[in-house]
Parts: structure tokens; C-alpha cells; sequence
């Protein structure tokens, strides 16, 4: 490669079900097709001179692997949330790094994809394990619920769509391998890192890192690595090409741009969704906030949308003033 101190940086944040456009074909012969999809965008916007390192969610594969603990539980042992988690960052880090290292081929950009398995600090006494919300897995009846109880997990009835586990999802604090994401950047690396939130860990009283059961907000995590990398851009692909005020609603109102000041009055009035838009704004106003670049940007949109909101044609953005 010969790129170095690259002028442009950007987060690219996908989404877990990015990678699953049908549900009804999950199987990873369609994830390779999605992944493919999406390496395109992300590989326009290398070529259009941008370093992207991006992060992901892995909200259906995790689901995947703790379903296939429970049908080989008789034959295997269980493989622990904090492996399953590395297990999801090395296999979808490296389904992006072989789509978008061929992409490069292709068009024969001087640039090369690597993946870094990211652990993420959090605090030991973060109020979030004392309040487990994070649902993982797939939804079971009650009784075999409790039995998951039994063994120590936490379980919920989720709105009238049966029961599923649930874990804590504390704050990140500082993403452990940071210098190196930030190196290989300004060597001119395409990253893939922070795969589904980090693997959460916590310092014991001998200062090492030793992994906590719980799941990182992906676009927490992912805001925070934009900041510390000094990123120019905050990118979130999501499932929608702009946000909407009164989402599906008669008075819909699809937005192009939001001021921080803006987007916060927004989420005081209820328009985005807990769960689903609402954790990306906040992303995006922590980064805007913390960013030492006056003119840094965020954007929201859908992957097929990327090169389109990056010309900002399509898209919404959202800037500090």
C-alpha cells in the first residue's frame, strides 16, 4: 500500500441484520451475498479516497450460535457469551475482509482490509448488571425459560412474543485496542474492528482484563472508536435511507439534516424509537459532541444509499450547529 496519513477517516457502523436481508434465507450462502452488497458501497467510498474502518452488529449470528449450544448441549459443551462474541468478530470480520479485499482487486485500489479482534472496557459497577436488558437468543416458552434460570441467566417476557434471555449492556469506556485500529488507519489500512459492540471486559485488582457477560451497544461502541481515531465522519447504515419525525404516521416527516441541539429536542419529544433509532442518534450527538473537529459529520441512511448521502443527495445528516 502506499497510502499514509490519510486526509479523510470514517466509521462505518452496519448493522447485524445487514448481513441477513431475508429472514427466511439466514443461511450463510445469502450472508456472503449481503456482505458482497455491502463491500461494494463501503468500496466506493475507499476509491472516492476515504480510510473507513468499520464495525458491525452481530445480533442474529450470536442467536445462531446460542441456538446450536442448546440442540448439542447432550454432545458438546456450551461455548461462553464472551467466545461467542470473538467467535462473531473473527467470522463476519472475515466474510468483509475477503469481499472488500477481492472488491479492491477488481477495481485495483492499492488498499487492503484486516480485521482486529476488539475487546472494550466497561465498569465493573456499572449500574447496567445490576438491570440486565438486553435480550439475546430466540424466544422460548416460560417453562424453558426457567430452566435457563435455573442456571443462573436472567429471562424476560417480551412483549406477548414469548421469553428470552437478557444481559447487561453497560457503557463502554475505552476501546483496549485503540492504538493499534489507529496505527494501521493512518498507515492507510481498511479496519474492520469493534465487531458486535466489543468483547466487554473489566480490570481486576491486578490491572488485567478479564471478560464481563454482556453485550455493548454496537453504535455506543462504535461512536466512541470515532472519537478516540479522530474520525471526520460517523456513518451509520441502517435500514432506513433518512430518519423520519412521527415514523409511519400520516404527518411523517423525513429529515435531511439535524443540528445536535436539534436531534436532542427531537428525542425529548419521543420521535425515535428505544431500541431501534433512538441509540443511533445518541451515537451520533456523542460523537458530535466529542469530536475535536469542528466540522466533523455523522450521517444516518440505508447501505444502498452510502455513496448517494456521502454526495449528500440522500440521507440525514447531523452536525453540531
Amino acid at each position: 500500500m502506499s497510502v499514509t496519513n490519510p486526509s479523510r477517516v470514517a466509521v462505518v457502523a452496519i448493522g447485524g441484520n445487514s448481513l441477513i436481508t431475508d429472514n427466511k434465507h439466514p443461511d450463510v450462502s445469502h450472508q456472503w451475498d449481503a456482505v458482497r452488497e455491502t463491500t461494494r458501497n463501503v468500496a466506493d467510498m475507499v476509491e472516492a479516497g476515504w480510510t473507513t474502518v468499520i464495525t458491525h452488529g452481530n445480533g442474529p449470528q450470536v442467536g445462531f450460535i446460542l441456538r446450536r449450544n442448546e440442540l448439542a448441549a447432550r454432545e458438546v459443551h456450551p461455548t461462553p457469551l464472551d467466545l461467542i462474541v470473538a467467535d462473531t468478530q473473527g467470522s463476519i470480520g472475515f466474510m468483509l475482509q475477503q469481499t472488500l479485499n477481492n472488491e479492491f482487486h477488481r477495481r485495483q485500489i492499492d488498499r487492503q482490509c484486516i480485521t482486529i479482534i476488539t475487546q472494550v472496557l466497561v465498569d465493573a459497577d456499572d449500574p447496567a448488571f445490576a438491570n440486565p436488558t438486553k435480550p439475546i437468543g430466540g424466544f422460548m416458552e416460560e417453562a424453558r425459560a426457567r430452566e435457563f434460570e435455573a442456571e443462573g441467566w436472567q429471562v424476560v417476557e417480551d412483549a406477548g412474543r414469548g421469553w428470552r434471555r437478557v444481559v447487561a449492556s453497560p457503557e463502554p469506556r475505552a476501546i483496549i485496542e485503540e492504538a493499534a485500529i489507529d496505527q494501521a488507519v493512518k498507515m492507510g489500512w481498511i479496519v474492520v474492528a469493534v465487531g458486535g459492540g466489543g468483547i466487554p471486559v473489566v480490570r481486576n485488582a491486578k490491572g488485567e482484563l478479564r471478560s464481563r457477560y454482556a453485550v455493548i451497544d454496537k453504535d455506543r461502541a462504535s461512536s466512541l472508536l470515532a472519537v478516540q481515531i479522530n474520525a471526520d465522519l460517523f456513518l451509520i447504515s441502517t435500514g432506513v435511507e433518512k430518519v423520519a419525525l412521527n415514523l409511519g404516521k400520516p404527518n411523517q416527516q423525513l429529515l435531511d439534516r439535524m443540528t445536535v441541539a436539534q436531534a436532542e429536542t427531537y428525542m425529548a419529544e419521543g420521535h425515535f424509537a428505544p431500541g431501534s433509532m433512538k441509540p443511533k442518534i445518541e451515537a451520533c450527538i456523542r460523537f458530535l459532541k466529542q469530536s475535536a473537529k469542528a466540522e466533523a459529520m455523522a450521517i444516518i441512511t440505508n447501505p444502498e444509499n452510502l455513496g448517494r448521502a456521502l454526495r449528500g443527495e440522500t440521507g440525514t445528516r447531523l452536525v453540531m450547529r
